[in-house]
């Protein structure tokens, strides 16, 4: 006969509310690094609004999810993609900066 696991009501109502906290931190997190975004679109509309924008969309869209592996995948995800494009425009702005300070050197 199979063990039967008991999940007491508590651990579950812990789950989904670490799960939350880490969605909103996120949420914030993504919120900091598109004001970093300040030039404008081929439209005109400034990246930051628009980045603003998608990612609300995409938490409203998986607002509704209530499994905790694809919530968990989710939340990784999205941790490791602000990561990265922080990591990018971090070198990228490095990059310019010594770019800057090499010609000021030149002159």
């Amino acid at each position: 006969m199979a063990p039967t696991i008991i999940i007491p009501r508590t651990a579950k109502f812990f789950q989904s509310s670490t799960s939350r906290k880490e969605a909103l931190s996120l949420y914030r997190e993504i919120l900091r690094t598109t004001k970093a975004f300040h030039w404008c679109d081929e439209k005109g509309e400034p990246w930051n609004i628009r980045l603003r924008k998608e990612a609300r969309k995409e938490f409203d869209l998986s607002r509704e999810e209530i499994d905790p592996l694809i919530v968990a995948r989710m939340l990784v995800t999205g941790r490791d993609c602000v990561q990265h494009i922080q990591q990018k425009f971090n070198d990228a702005d490095r990059a310019a900066w010594e770019r800057i300070e090499k010609d000021s050197r030149s002159r």
